[in-house]
């Protein structure tokens, strides 16, 4: 992981945020912070927060309560112009979100023309220079349906880097994949943390959280548990929640005999 330049103001920073839906409390009280160029990443079980998290930061989810900030500029402040702030933030979803009846090259230029009013040979050219960045020139002129999942999502990933944003946010972006196109998509994103991006990325790939993270984030019951370096949370975690998750997910076998277990236990005292 290369050495990075972190600045003294955070680039994301996550107040006292709480998130519910009717009376299900989803988010109980996250504080975060990430410095410009850092790469966090968020672990977790289902259900635990993390994706209503990532959305909260460009405001696809409306806090209940609490503060967030991108780049200086308060997104919960009533009167903040929402839009321009989330030009200023690049997103990509575990689904792919491209228009079917539309080329590579058309998907990348139509947000550009719309939304900062960039001309047709601009927006091609910046087209053409994010598809470079992704491996994926010689497919400009095809259409989604002619690509893989893995090709799909890093067309994707320049789609949003075309918009030319100061932070990107990943929601499981490779949990939608086969396998084997897994690594294609991560290589992309390891592109960009050496390129300094500042990322925020829900994953349950923990190879990659190792490898390229600055810091992991394991939340559990709509709170962090623990935030550190990979070695911290992932290699020694300090508490019993974190070691619990990891076990099950890097040994799927031995959660389905807990579960299996369990529905005994539970079945016997019925």
């Amino acid at each position: 992981m290369s050495e990075k330049s972190l600045a003294a103001r955070p680039e994301i920073d996550v107040r006292g945020l709480h998130k519910s839906f009717g009376a299900n409390e989803v988010l109980k009280g996250i504080d975060l912070e990430i410095n410009q160029g850092e790469v966090v990443c968020v672990i977790g079980p289902s259900g635990s927060g993390k994706s209503t998290l990532l959305r909260c930061v460009n405001l696809l989810e409306e806090p209940t309560k609490g503060q967030v900030f991108v780049g200086g500029t308060e997104l919960t402040d009533p009167d903040v112009d929402i839009d321009a702030v989330r030009r200023r933030i690049g997103m990509v979803f575990q689904q792919f979100n491209l228009f079917p009846h539309l080329t590579v090259t058309e998907n990348l230029t139509l947000p550009q023309r719309r939304v900062l009013r960039r001309d047709k040979a601009q927006a091609a050219k910046v087209a053409a220079e994010n598809l470079e960045r992704v491996g994926l020139s010689e497919k400009a002129s095809a259409y989604p349906a002619s690509l893989s999942g893995g090709q799909q999502q890093r067309v994707a990933i320049a789609r949003a880097l075309a918009m030319g944003p100061e932070v990107m946010l990943f929601d499981e972006p490779t949990s939608a994949l086969d396998p084997e196109l897994v690594g294609d998509v991560l290589a992309v994103m390891r592109m960009l943390a050496r390129d300094g991006m500042t990322m925020m990325v829900v994953t349950h790939e923990m190879t990659f959280a190792r490898e390229v993270a600055d810091r992991v984030v394991f939340m559990d019951g709509g709170v962090i548990v623990e935030d550190g370096t990979p070695e911290q949370v992932i290699g020694n975690p300090r508490h019993e929640r974190t070691r619990h998750f990891l076990s099950r997910l890097l040994d799927p076998a031995m959660a389905e005999v807990e579960e299996e277990t369990s529905d005994q236990v539970g079945g016997s005292g019925a």
